[in-house]
């Protein structure tokens, strides 16, 4: 890997090596298409506001896969991922609260701070903040990587693939430096995307039912989440018996396969009538349907995956007022990031929610191209990037 170089006042540019994505929607297997390719780019330093983090996790998430396969179209070229933690090297001008040295988690929603959402407490739904990562920039506008003149877009504020990314305070967490970061790094996206969807947007009290549909990550922290606030049945669907195994590891009560059975069928049985929570993390509109189906009279749906924009999610329109249901969406766990994950880290070393038992592996960067292929397979949970 590239090592950091001395930097000097106004120094341009500094090297990192990163995983690109120049065109999305490559043929599997990932392995041979190879449509991450590493690569040594130029990047800027720490200008008026922004730091620069040493990135030492990054996680491969489906919102990765996502753009990989073009279900979330993005701008290219673009050095992904969005779930990370790293190491403060160099702060700029005017940041406040951060210093060289400090540990940190990204967070994949930059927070302006000043917005109609994040007054109120609401830093998920940031608009300046989605704005930039819809146009794969920085909040202040700016585009830090480069390579031969050509700039490259940023993921999400945070673009994890690389050895060092220049964010802005608005993206970053300190937490202790005790913490490894093959665990602080699923603090970033899994548990603060499940484990608040749970918590925060569900609201899950005691002795609740639970149905959670699709047991990636994101959905496995669902499930903790729910186990963490005392929920009484946990039921835990998807379409793989490994996927189901480790649900029950982590406190489901029952487990559906839903390639064998019909979900909604099995859990109304299990319930006499359907859970009063169901959440669904797939990304997908006939799951979310399910979901919804599975649910009781008055009960809700929370739908934390992101399907493809043309995509529609249909329900008989009757039953949300002749029943009473609700379906609520859920976006970074509708997280305060700077108050939730460190309450998230102090639970996990209570031993409340146990983290990292998400981890299913290791890789080194030059893996990523396989560890998506793994991803889409469904095989595993979660895989970090340790650089």
């Amino acid at each position: 890997m590239i090592a950091i170089r001395q930097r000097f006042p106004n120094a341009p540019a500094m090297k990192t090596a990163a995983a690109v994505l120049h065109e999305m929607e490559r043929p599997l297997p990932y392995a041979d298409s190879r449509p991450m390719v590493i690569e040594e780019l130029d990047l800027d330093g720490p200008g008026e506001g922004e730091v620069l983090v040493e990135v030492k996790g990054a996680g491969l998430c489906h919102s990765d896969l996502s753009v990989i396969n073009g279900s979330r179209p993005r701008q290219m070229p673009m050095v992904l991922g969005h779930e990370a933690s790293g190491i403060v090297r160099e702060v700029g001008p005017g940041v406040r609260g951060l210093k060289a040295d400090d540990h940190v988690i990204f967070t994949f929603i930059p927070s302006c701070g000043h917005c109609r959402y994040c007054t109120v407490g609401k830093p998920s739904l940031c608009e300046p903040g989605a704005e930039a990562n819809n146009a794969g920039i920085l909040m202040n506008g700016a585009q830090r990587f480069s390579s031969n003149g050509q700039s490259y877009f940023h993921h999400c504020g945070v673009s994890g693939y690389s050895q060092y990314t220049i964010a802005l305070p608005g993206s970053l967490v300190k937490i202790d430096s005790t913490l490894p970061f093959e665990h602080a790094t699923l603090f970033g996206c899994a548990v603060m995307t499940g484990t608040g969807a749970a918590m925060n947007t569900a609201n899950v009290r005691p002795g609740q039912s639970v149905a959670v549909f699709g047991l990636g990550g994101v959905g496995l922290a669902a499930l903790i989440g729910a186990k963490a606030c005392n929920a009484g049945q946990i039921i835990a669907v998807d379409l793989l018996d490994s996927k189901l195994e480790m649900a029950r590891n982590l406190g489901a009560t029952h487990t559906v396969n839903a390639k064998e059975n019909n979900p909604v069928e099995v859990i109304r049985d299990l319930t006499h009538g359907g859970v009063e929570i169901a959440i669904e993390s797939v990304g997908n509109a006939t799951v979310l349907a399910q979901a919804y189906e599975s649910t009781m009279r008055g009960g809700t749906t929370v739908a934390i995956g992101l399907p493809h924009p043309d995509h529609q999610f249909s329900i008989p329109a009757v039953t949300l007022s002749a029943m009473e249901k609700t379906v609520k969406g859920s976006y970074q766990g509708s997280c305060v990031p700077t108050r939730d994950i460190p309450k998230f880290i102090d639970m996990f070393h209570a031993g409340q929610l146990p983290v990292n038992q998400l981890l299913t592996d290791t890789i080194a960067l030059e893996d990523i191209n396989t560890g998506f292929d793994r991803l889409h397979k469904g095989e595993v949970a979660r895989q970090v990037i340790l650089f």
